[in-house]
């Protein structure tokens, strides 16, 4: 597993305990699914994202990302066996990801939320803004990863 860690303040009025997001990189071959996040959205507007979201509470993070695929994409997939591809911790928001092979149909059902899927060989990566300046060695990373 990949772990990714940015500097963390130590300032101790934070919450202590992060918010957990959970994505999914769907893998079809030599490519990779992004999700391009509407400009009007609050949070990283207007950039290439993985799909996925946050943990409810009682929910188990790997419940979480099944739910966030279906609800994001209408995509089922059953919830994945093995531990997470890479985490990582940026600020107050813990990620966790897995990767999928997934080669199935694929539908925008959050367009309040994306407004663009695409599929991204590892050349590609590079030519659009990413959500997070890790993503494209992640994303290389899951392309060279069988």
């Amino acid at each position: 597993m990949q772990r990714v860690l940015s500097a963390r303040t130590t300032d101790s009025h934070v919450n202590p305990s992060p918010e957990q997001v959970v994505a999914g990189i769907l893998r079809d071959g030599d490519k990779v699914l992004l999700c391009h996040r509407h400009p009007q959205r609050q949070w990283y507007p207007n950039v290439w994202d993985l799909p996925g979201g946050h943990v409810e509470p009682g929910e188990q993070p790997v419940e979480a990302l099944v739910r966030e695929l279906l609800e994001e994409l209408a995509v089922v997939v059953p919830c994945p066996e093995g531990p997470p591809f890479c985490e990582m911790t940026d600020g107050p928001v813990e990620m966790i990801v897995w990767l999928i092979d997934y080669d199935g149909p694929l539908v925008n059902a959050a367009p309040d939320e994306h407004d663009e899927l695409r599929w991204f060989t590892s050349e590609s990566i590079s030519t659009v803004e990413l959500a997070h300046p890790s993503y494209e060695t992640m994303l290389r990373n899951a392309l060279g990863h069988r």
